[in-house]
């Protein structure tokens, strides 16, 4: 039977580097507003690094030690703490982070130190488009991969749609992928709204989105994108948008944030990942295993890190174990892997992992306190042109 060795990597990550011993740096927002997500990601990289190598945590014979550091959602710390994993505590590889503002501070050192960053769950498109350097690989899925699979959801003739956002790289990434993708259907985007990050009052931003919907004769949607606390669709629904035959719709997100949609029955979307939709060995084993462990399903980015968790050891494996950085990039590059959410590989080109969405419909039922995320159906990686933004 697999262990969880989390408290025994805690142990050797305080020990000298040996030579049989190849360190992971995880750094990641683990206090902050992305504080849940940073919490899932860390669970799935244990458990990816566990089920991949069937409990041993090592790989021909060299110990796999995982490091920890907190970016807290600062750029400069997330620079900083990337900077040691790599100069003094000698990791190998480096996994993280949470927020795509750190993530995009945190190429650069890569690059500087010629070591690979697994960026994993941050999504703005830019981590592997203006910002990528040939050191990045990502295992989360990316702004366009979110904005395409919601545009095919919801990019229905006579559509027309709103969105909101917040005002920095995650919302205006996913903004620009969303309309992008919708101008492909036969859907028309009307208004896009930006809001910081720290937004309380919605009410001024939400009586201009409904002004411009309603000079547009359709079914009318907000198509909401938000990150962390502060979502705004319930004070928005408060304002009774469907008096103006509004709709909402946004993305998929973790159980907690399901809750709040269990007013949108009916709602639709596109999704990274749900715990009862993705059929495979791999989340089998992930549910079963988390429920046994903590009494609970695994969440939206559970599944993430456990998806890094197996690159990382794949890609150790196929190496046999060097650590090498060019060999390892020659391993990555076109690698395919089994994840929870069925095959993922690496794109050569920009180094995004290519993999499935999902197209959701809300279902609300008394004895699930949140709302569950019907499968429509996958939206597969070959239905989605994801643009290679990184200029070569």
């Amino acid at each position: 039977m697999r262990l969880f060795l989390t408290a025994a990597l805690a142990a050797l990550a305080t020990a000298p580097a040996l030579a049989d011993e190849i360190r992971i740096a995880h750094i990641y927002d683990r206090t902050g507003a992305l504080e849940a997500y940073a919490a899932q990601s860390q669970t799935g990289l244990m458990m990816g690094l566990e089920y991949a190598t069937d409990g041993t945590m090592e790989i021909d014979g060299n110990q796999l030690v995982v490091i920890e550091k907190d970016s807290q959602l600062r750029p400069d710390l997330g620079r900083a703490l990337l900077a040691e994993a790599f100069g003094d505590d000698d990791a190998a590889i480096a996994v993280g982070p949470t927020s795509s503002g750190v993530a995009l501070a945190m190429l650069p050192v890569a690059e500087e130190y010629e070591r690979i960053l697994l960026v994993e769950p941050a999504v703005a498109d830019s981590i592997t488009g203006s910002g990528w350097n040939r050191y990045i690989f990502r295992t989360g899925r990316n702004s366009s991969q979110d904005a395409i699979s919601n545009a095919l959801a919801l990019g229905q003739e006579g559509v027309v749609v709103a969105t909101l956002a917040q005002d920095y790289a995650f919302g205006r990434d996913g903004i620009a992928a969303f309309r992008e993708a919708l101008a492909d259907t036969p859907a028309t985007l009307v208004h896009e709204e930006y809001v910081p990050t720290d937004t309380t009052d919605f009410t001024a931003a939400a009586e201009r989105i409904f002004n411009a919907l309603q000079e547009h004769e359709g079914d009318r949607r907000l198509f909401v994108i938000w990150a962390g606390g502060g979502n705004p669709m319930g004070r928005i629904q408060a304002m009774d948008p469907s008096r103006f035959g509004i709709q909402m719709a946004t993305g998929g997100n973790i159980l907690p944030a399901l809750v709040g949609y269990r007013d949108y029955p009916g709602m639709e979307g596109a999704t990274y990942y749900y715990y009862e939709i993705p059929q495979n060995p791999v989340n089998d084993w992930l549910v079963e295993q988390h429920m046994e462990r903590f009494g609970t399903p695994p969440d939206f980015f559970t599944a993430g890190g456990m998806a890094a968790g197996i690159a990382v050891v794949e890609a150790l494996r196929a190496t046999g174990g060097s650590t090498d950085t060019e060999e390892l990039i020659a391993a990555m590059e076109g690698m395919h892997f089994e994840t929870p959410k069925g095959e993922m590989w690496f794109r050569p080109e920009d180094h995004q992992a290519m993999q499935s969405m999902y197209h959701f419909r809300i279902r609300v039922e008394d004895d699930v306190e949140w709302a569950i995320p019907d499968l429509v159906r996958e939206i597969t990686p070959d239905e989605m042109t994801i643009p290679i933004r990184n200029n070569g």
